[in-house]
């Protein structure tokens, strides 16, 4: 085994073993706050090969020490000596947040609406978005990161039946705008996303819809309940029913305008992703009121009428 200390594989020990020793001075180095960790991690194994030395000769002993070396560089090199000892702790400082919760709330004409649908949404919706975003601003500017608000096609444009949530959406659209323009000096990109329909689940569940169809019903006023009618007024659960029909279940499009907003050198400050999420906004921006109105009318048409505008028609007709 001696004979193997000074031949080409004592020499191939002894290399790899200088190399473990450089890399644990240059890891100590550059981590001046962990040296002692670092140290006891590292050189531990290395004493122990030493112990073999001593033990087994310099032939044998070396190439102890120099699978010990390989050992400990395989195991404990990609190893991240966090300093609260294997927590998850913030070691590079934060890079984006994103903002997605939601809810949607009971889809019915705004008249209609209790009070408390309009702080729910105003609560989860915007108020949540801001308190996350403010918690974390700090944290953004120092690493010049993304913030990200998931808002929605109806936070941009009027749509019937979503008064409530538009409304809440339109506020959070609002505030990543003038958080775009304030925080642009510190170097943090702000993005709005306003997605079309998608497979989310935010509509929620059936036993939630019975809860806010009743909360809605116990809340009207007398002559409005009797104005709009219990057919109108109980057909506007069939919404919900019909809703995922009309949405993708492909989230890819948002997924990827969530990572474009994040990763992008130049994000866009609105995204628009799914199908019908752009053409409209175009033609509110762009097109007489009059049109948009009519233009959304006719794509969102129901059958239903309310009781009085049903009999006003008959009578016009019977004139």
């Amino acid at each position: 085994m001696d004979a193997l200390a000074g031949g080409p594989f004592g020499w191939f020990c002894a290399g790899v073993t200088v190399l473990f020793g450089v890399t644990v001075l240059c890891v100590a180095k550059r981590s001046p706050a962990e040296k002692a960790n670092v140290l006891v991690w590292r050189l531990l194994p290395a004493s122990l090969g030493l112990l073999c030395v001593a033990a087994l000769g310099a032939g044998g002993g070396l190439a102890v020490f120099c699978g010990t070396c390989l050992v400990s560089s395989a195991y404990l090199g990609s190893r991240a000596l966090l300093p609260v000892g294997d927590k998850a702790v913030l070691v590079t400082g934060l890079w984006g947040v994103v903002n997605n919760a939601g809810v949607l709330g009971f889809p019915a004409d705004g008249e209609l609406l209790p009070m408390s649908t309009y702080r729910r949404c105003m609560e989860v919706n915007f108020f949540g978005a801001v308190e996350v975003s403010k918690t974390f601003l700090p944290l953004l500017r120092k690493s010049q990161g993304r913030l990200v608000n998931m808002s929605s096609m109806a936070g941009g444009i009027p749509l019937p039946r979503y008064a409530a949530y538009g409304a809440s959406k339109a506020a959070l659209s609002m505030f990543s705008g003038v958080m775009r323009q304030e925080l642009s000096k510190w170097g943090i990109k702000v993005a709005a996303i306003h997605p079309s329909g998608f497979r989310t689940g935010i509509q929620g569940t059936s036993d939630l819809w019975d809860k806010q169809e009743k909360e809605l019903m116990e809340n009207l006023p007398a002559d409005t309940r009797q104005d709009y009618g219990e057919d109108y007024l109980l057909g506007l659960k069939d919404y919900l029913l019909h809703m995922p029909a009309y949405c993708d279940a492909d989230l890819s499009p948002v997924l990827s305008a969530i990572l474009h907003a994040l990763l992008a050198k130049r994000p866009q400050g609105l995204y628009t992703p799914g199908r019908g999420a752009y053409v409209p906004l175009c033609i509110f921006c762009y097109f007489p009121l009059w049109f948009y109105d009519f233009f959304i009318g006719k794509m969102l048409s129901t059958e239903s009428v309310p009781r009085v505008l049903r009999t006003s028609e008959a009578e016009s007709k019977n004139l």
